[in-house]
């Protein structure tokens, strides 16, 4: 009597897990091999090359830190300035970036004389990119030419740093010996001296999203000295 009323129990036990399992697969679904896969939320986007560009994601625990912008009454200090973007990019290192900058002024300056617009393009901001284009289409309308020839860059010294938000804005003054002409249609020199280099002197500031995936700077304003 004992072991009839045993194997009822272990039957209603049995019954009981098969009604769950079958609530189970009414909710969750069956698997049969043609499901779409949950995609990576992580992994580049479709049409997004991996490359130099694409970096792994930032501390998510890290916040901007808004650190308290300089009293009016106290002197504007750039080591205060590089110390905030730091604070907000542990990876921003100052050395490497004015390489970085320095660099990417010799090639603005000689795609900004060749008329090219396709390498201009992702180095500059939109309002600053739609100047040199502008002023590249006016160019070519006159049908004139811009030869321009870095001799070499003397000086790149940042002069000012500082955080809006979560944007970095670090601005470099460049001291850079060059030679540019301006020809006319006919190829006749209207403007420059191709035999006497001149010092130019160029204030540049370029700006990053310290949250962004992509590392790169883009030029924000060109300026020269009062």
């Amino acid at each position: 009597m004992g072991e009839g009323f045993y194997f009822i129990d272990i039957l209603i036990f049995a019954m009981i897990a098969a009604f769950l399992v079958y609530r189970l697969r009414g909710v969750l679904g069956r698997r049969h091999g043609e499901e779409r896969q949950r995609p990576n939320p992580y992994s580049p986007r479709p049409g997004q090359e991996s490359g130099d560009n694409v970096v792994t994601l930032p501390d998510r625990g890290r916040m901007p830190v808004d650190l308290p912008p300089p009293s009016p009454d106290e002197p504007y200090s750039l080591a205060a300035g590089i110390a905030q973007i730091q604070a907000n990019d542990p990876t921003f290192d100052e050395k490497t970036f004015v390489q970085g900058a320095r660099a990417a002024f010799e090639m603005i300056v000689t795609a900004f004389a060749q008329g090219d617009t396709p390498t201009l393009r992702p180095l500059l901001s939109d309002d600053v990119y739609d100047n040199f284009a502008a002023a590249i289409r006016n160019r070519q309308a006159a049908g004139e030419t811009l030869e321009t020839q870095v001799i070499g860059v003397r000086d790149s010294d940042v002069i000012e740093a500082r955080m809006e938000g979560r944007t970095a804005f670090v601005t470099v003054k460049f001291v850079s010996d060059q030679v540019n002409i301006t020809r006319d249609k006919a190829g006749e020199v209207i403007d420059g001296d191709p035999e006497q280099p001149l010092e130019v002197v160029d204030i540049w500031t370029f700006a990053r999203n310290t949250r962004s995936r992509n590392p790169n700077w883009t030029l924000i304003e060109t300026r020269v000295p009062n």
